[in-house]
């Protein structure tokens, strides 16, 4: 019977899961049989999303990981690994928001800010993501997922919004390049381009009237997103249903881009 869909034995990573679109991507993979590992900053949110996640009866750990920081995420993929035994699919998620009033009153700071969560912090989780399919894919296992959750801001211009924009751009370039490197291995990367997404990220604009008289009209699906849209694409790549398709950008805008 056909069914490559269904997760069951594979085990997810993913980063900022505890809400937003990584949670959204979480519970779809659970629901589809995966188990989890989930790391966020905020111990009561990864407690949270513990909990919810495990009422679909998967396998279940959250644990607290800054992904700019390095030695973080070593320790933490390592703990991820022994506790689970494998990790098959990982999903560099976590991400923050950092603009300016202009481009020219950017400060180093805030530039630099952005750039150890959104580019660093994935460079060093798929890095360790790495290390594991590959040693594993050497001893004859081979396999496994990377996504990168990038965004229309790497694709488009955002004004004021630089520094966040250039690290997305540099993830969609990340992933093409890891996809190169690993496909002898039999691991796909792929990345995800959100558009207009409800989230925590987004309150400011969802409560702007300006924004929502402007901007929201240009969405031919006439809505803002929700984190439940990125399950479908969270459990296609992670799936064998995806095992010839790597170095691919997946664009989730309810069609702004095209518009």
């Amino acid at each position: 019977m056909y069914r490559p869909f269904d997760l069951t034995g594979k085990v997810a990573l993913v980063t900022g899961g505890n809400r937003g679109i990584g949670f959204g991507m979480a519970d779809a993979l659970a629901q589809a049989g995966a188990d989890l590992v989930i790391w966020g900053t905020n111990e009561e949110k990864n407690a949270a999303a513990e909990r919810a996640l495990k009422q679909h009866g998967r396998r279940v750990i959250s644990r607290r990981v800054d992904v700019a920081k390095e030695a973080e995420i070593v320790e933490g993929m390592q703990v991820a690994i022994a506790s689970m035994g494998r990790v098959d699919c990982v999903i560099a998620n976590a991400g923050i928001g950092g603009g300016a009033p202009s481009f020219s009153e950017m400060t180093l700071d805030t530039w630099r800010r952005v750039h150890a969560v959104n580019e660093e912090g994935v460079f060093f989780t798929l890095r360790e993501a790495c290390k594991h399919m590959v040693e594993r894919a050497k001893g004859g296992d081979a396999g496994g997922s990377l996504i990168g959750v990038a965004s229309l801001a790497g694709l488009e211009g955002a004004a004021r919004n630089e520094a966040y924009s250039a690290t997305k751009g540099a993830v969609l370039a990340m992933m093409r390049s890891i996809a190169v490197e690993h496909a002898r291995y039999g691991v796909r990367a792929n990345a995800i381009a959100p558009g207009w997404i409800a989230t925590d990220m987004t309150q400011r604009m969802q409560d702007n009237p300006v924004f929502r008289d402007k901007v929201l009209p240009r969405v031919p699906m006439r809505r803002w997103g929700e984190p439940a849209d990125f399950g479908g694409i969270a459990v296609y790549l992670a799936s064998d249903a995806s095992k010839y398709h790597t170095g691919d950008t997946f664009v989730i805008d309810g069609g702004y881009l095209v518009f």
